[in-house]
C-alpha cells in the first residue's frame, strides 16, 4: 500500500523529499490540488472543503497513511480529518518549538515565515503562546513565494527583490532563527539566506514530519518494502504526461541540492 501525501500544490514535494530520504523503499501517492492553489489567501471554509474532498479521494486509493504536507491545511483541518479516518493522518506545523529552543544558542529572535491563513489560525497562535515565554517570535506572511513556486519561477533576482520588499520593516540582524512555515518556502532557502546574516539558522517542519511518519509506521507494523514509486495526481487526475512528470522529478532533484 502507498503512503498518501497531500498539498495545495507543489509545496508538499519538499516534505515528500524528506520521506523519500528516510523511507526510500516505500511507495507513494502525491496529490497536489493544483485546481484550487493557493490556499493561504482563501477562507477557512473554502480550504476545508478542498481538503476533505482531496483526502477522501486519497483514502479511496487504499493508502496506509496520509501526510497533510501543508501547514495551512494542517492548521484548519487536521483534527477533523483524524476523526473521519481510521488510518494514521500526520500533519505539519511551523517549527516554532525547535526555533525557540535555539534562543539559548543565538540569544536572538525568531522569525516565522508562512501564509496568511496559517498565521491567523488559532492552532498557530496557541503554539506561539505556549512556547514564546520571552516574546521573541515575530511572523510575516509571504504569499508571493507560493505564487512563485506554483509558477515554477525560481529566478533568484525576482525572488530576492520580492523578499527585500516584504522584509523591509524587519532588521535581519535581530534574528538567529528563521522558520520556513510553508512547505513551498524551502525551494527558496538559498535566496532567503542571502537576506540574513551568516550564522542564521533556517528550519522547517519537514524533517520532523518524516521522522514521525517512520515512527508511526514502524509502531503500527506498516513498514513495507516497495520500490520508491510515486503516483502523482493533480486535483484527482492521475498525471500521465511525460512533461508534467518530469517537472515533478525536477523539483525533487532541485531539493537534493538545498
Amino acid at each position: 500500500m502507498r503512503i498518501g501525501f497531500f498539498d495545495s500544490g507543489i509545496g508538499g514535494i519538499t516534505v515528500l523529499h524528506q520521506a523519500l530520504k528516510l523511507l526510500p523503499n516505500e511507495d507513494y501517492l502525491f496529490y497536489a490540488d493544483t485546481k484550487n492553489v493557493p490556499y493561504g489567501e482563501k477562507t477557512k471554509e473554502e480550504v476545508k472543503q478542498y481538503i476533505f474532498q482531496a483526502v477522501q479521494f486519497i483514502a479511496e486509493q487504499q493508502v496506509k497513511a496520509v501526510v497533510i504536507a501543508c501547514n495551512t491545511a494542517t492548521s484548519v483541518a487536521i483534527e477533523e480529518l483524524r476523526e473521519r479516518y481510521d488510518f494514521p493522518i500526520l500533519g505539519i506545523e511551523p517549527a516554532v518549538k525547535p526555533a525557540v529552543q535555539k534562543w539559548e544558542i543565538h540569544r536572538k529572535k525568531v522569525l516565522v515565515l508562512a501564509t496568511n491563513l496559517t498565521l491567523k489560525e488559532e492552532k498557530f497562535n496557541n503554539l506561539v503562546k505556549r512556547l514564546d515565554h520571552r516574546d521573541i517570535v515575530d511572523s510575516l506572511a509571504l504569499p508571493g513565494l507560493v505564487t512563485f513556486a506554483e509558477q515554477h519561477e525560481f529566478n533568484d533576482e525576482l525572488v530576492k527583490s520580492y523578499l527585500e520588499q516584504e522584509l523591509s520593516r524587519f532588521d535581519p540582524s535581530q534574528y538567529g532563527t528563521v522558520v520556513l512555515g510553508c512547505t513551498h518556502f524551502p525551494y527558496f532557502t538559498n535566496v532567503i539566506k542571502e537576506i540574513f546574516p551568516e550564522g542564521t539558522d533556517f528550519i522547517s517542519g519537514s524533517i520532523g514530519t518524516a521522522n514521525n511518519l517512520k515512527r508511526i509506521l514502524d509502531c503500527d507494523h506498516l513498514l513495507e518494502s516497495g520500490s520508491g514509486d510515486i503516483a502523482f495526481y493533480n486535483s484527482g487526475i492521475r498525471v500521465e504526461d511525460t512533461a508534467t512528470l518530469e517537472r515533478y522529478r525536477q523539483l525533487l532533484r532541485m531539493l537534493d541540492g538545498l
